[in-house]
């Protein structure tokens, strides 16, 4: 819960202090990077450390990440200029990738499924406390100190998360030698990072069909079509291509990516959407955003109960119509802008994502061996990082598009939002679409899916 409350934090405590970040050290054009460059190292790193945590344990793995997240965030602290702070900001994304999907792994390594279907919610709701701790932290630091104790408080949560997981964590590895994929991880890296620059910056930084974006998305496929052969002839391929054959583990990984892809849409539109139309502060928009992050651990924590009775497919299925209702309320409250209605719907929303996130990554991980199991949970938050960076392109293609037909410009209420209202269509979509992939879940019941085999490897 330490390590992961690290990410959740720094996920929110940076956007209220852009503005004192841009007065202090300039580069209003290129602060956007701050958020995807992060987004994109911690992405294309999370397949390698899942894994390496398969196979050289998961306790130096997190350790790596949480060291790489804290050297990553003093330097963060004492950038000089902004083109500083986003590659020290890369360096944060690349210990996040490692602390995220390895905390997670090392949680269905030590409890049983019926087990996790309460620390989950512990989990969950570690994100619910950072959706107000962070934008107050932000703010608090941004007006009455530094911007830069954003990323100076990190230093004594990361030795805190780094001492008590020596300490209380143990686990017992085979001496078998393994052969690291490095010819494998290198291509992958480099492809995902190419493809998902693309996906990031298209219409952005760069037009769609640009030399830029094409050449991005052309060397990067290219690069995921060698990776293919390559994997294929791997002795421990760093990314096994059984990943994509067993159905369950596709089917939880796809709906991994609707649920990046509905959270992303929902937290970058609303507090803008609100700020404008409604006239609300930043605290006040804020606030209806972690209306979202409080459902999501309320439905997570009380999940368990449900999927242990009715089975994961049926718990996430409710979860995804939930997601469905609470995405239409939001479309519906669009277009009488106001501040409960939006933050209801939020919470709706976060309800049916709770139901969804949490039965799905548990079934996934149950289904497989420890020496497995960092690999599957490395592909569905993997997914779910895909979905966020589609999602961001996408929705703001939406956007733009909507308001550039407006002719109104992007400080018009009116023209906010009309853009607000189709991004927040896409997400309803997005939503929906995601109902097929839980749809084509196997049925099965929980005593069906489990590994049992896999706790005899586990750490105790």
């Amino acid at each position: 819960m330490l390590a992961t409350g690290l990410i959740a934090i720094d996920s929110t405590i940076l956007a209220t202090a852009v503005p004192s970040i841009v007065d202090d050290l300039g580069g209003f054009s290129q602060f956007p990077w701050l958020f995807s460059i992060y987004l994109l190292a911690q992405a294309v790193s999370v397949p390698v450390y899942s894994k390496l945590a398969d196979t050289v344990g998961r306790k130096p793995i997190m350790l790596v990440g949480i060291g790489l997240f804290l050297l990553g965030s003093i330097l963060c602290g004492v950038a000089w200029d902004m083109t500083s702070l986003i590659v020290f900001r890369a360096v944060q994304g690349l210990g996040a990738g490692a602390v995220l999907p390895v905390s997670i792994t090392i949680t269905g390594d030590i409890y049983t499924v019926r087990e996790r279907a309460k620390v989950q919610g512990y989990i969950a709701s570690v994100w619910a406390a950072s959706s107000v701790i962070g934008p107050t932290l932000g703010g608090v630091f941004a007006e009455f100190l530094s911007w830069r104790w954003i990323f100076f408080v990190n230093i004594p949560l990361c030795l805190l998360a780094a001492v008590m997981l020596w300490r209380a964590y143990h686990e017992s590895l085979g001496r078998e030698k393994h052969r690291i994929d490095v010819a494998g991880a290198t291509v992958l890296t480099l492809g995902l990072t190419l493809v998902i620059l693309a996906v990031l910056e298209g219409g952005q930084a760069w037009a769609w069909l640009s030399w830029q974006s094409l050449g991005a998305f052309g060397l990067g496929g290219l690069l995921l079509v060698a990776f293919v052969f390559i994997e294929r002839r791997a002795a421990e391929p760093v990314l096994p291509l059984w990943v994509f054959s067993r159905r369950l583990i596709v089917t939880t990984s796809l709906i991994s990516l609707g649920v990046g892809a509905v959270l992303i849409g929902l937290t970058s539109y609303v507090p803008t959407f609100l700020e404008i139309t409604a006239d609300a502060s930043p605290l006040v928009s804020g606030l209806a955003v972690a209306a979202l992050t409080l459902g999501w651990p309320i439905a997570a924590s009380n999940a368990g109960r449900l999927f242990l009775r009715i089975g994961f497919r049926a718990t996430a299925l409710i979860g995804l119509a939930i997601a469905v209702l609470g995405s239409a309320a939001l479309v519906a409250a669009s277009f009488v802008p106001n501040v409960w209605t939006t933050a209801v719907a939020c919470f709706i929303v976060g309800l049916g994502l709770g139901l969804v996130a949490s039965p799905t990554l548990i079934a996934a991980q149950s289904s497989v061996p420890w020496e497995e199991r960092g690999v599957v949970t490395g592909a569905n938050m993997f997914l779910r990082s895909v979905g966020s960076a589609v999602g961001v392109a996408i929705f703001g293609a939406v956007a733009n598009g909507v308001i550039t037909r407006s002719g109104l410009g992007p400080q018009s209420p009116v023209a906010i939002q009309a853009g607000s209202a189709a991004v927040f269509l896409a997400v309803l979509v997005a939503a929906f679409l995601t109902i097929a992939a839980g749809l084509a879940m196997p049925r099965a019941r929980v005593d069906e899916i489990e590994h049992r085999p896999a706790e005899a490897a586990a750490a105790g």
